[in-house]
């Protein structure tokens, strides 16, 4: 078994591109609009962050009321006079079977709950932060109209130079299997 199978440890183009994009940050941009990069991803991360804390601590309260809710209804429940028998039109009577065991609340419901809540808040968190975290990312670009300009420029000159190297590595030879992965 190679270090390779663990994703972690894997070699990959990651490492080449952003050796790449930080050589086209040091020569098409000023210092300024470093600055400004550097700060909208700042942006960006501080708000998908604060995103899924605060959708966590969301998914964890709903899943607890739930389970206060689904306890307080079992209680109730419990404590109500309960049928014991039917007897139909003809004369004849059947049992009815207690179920109140069947309706407790369990520890298995108690964690499913609170793994599908806090998870499910997790992911509405997260993703109402990415978005926000765009949104004052790019107003924040946004503002000075020279900086972005020079940033887009940058963009586009470093997206050639991805693509004019995958192009050439493409070219070179190899078969379709290795460059794929």
């Amino acid at each position: 078994m190679s270090s390779e199978s663990i994703a972690a440890f894997r070699k990959s183009k990651s490492d080449e591109l952003s050796k790449l994009a930080e050589e086209h940050m040091q020569h098409d941009l000023q210092q300024s609009d470093r600055d400004a990069l550097r700060n909208a991803a700042s942006k960006f991360s501080t708000h998908a962050t604060i995103g899924s804390l605060v959708g966590l601590g969301l998914g964890i309260f709903l899943a607890y009321r739930v389970r206060s809710a689904r306890t307080t209804m079992f209680n109730a429940f419990r404590a109500r006079e309960k049928p014991v028998k039917v007897q139909f039109a003809d004369g004849r009577t059947e049992p009815i079977p207690d179920i109140t065991a069947l309706l407790q609340p369990t520890t298995l419901g108690d964690v499913a709950a609170y793994l599908f809540f806090s998870a499910g808040g997790l992911f509405l968190g997260g993703e109402t932060g990415l978005l926000t975290g765009t949104y004052s990312a790019t107003r924040s670009i946004s503002r000075d109209p020279e900086s972005r300009a020079r940033i887009e420029t940058a963009f586009k000159k470093f997206r050639a130079d991805v693509l004019r190297k995958e192009a050439t590595r493409l070219d070179g030879g190899g078969s379709v299997f290795d460059s794929i992965f």
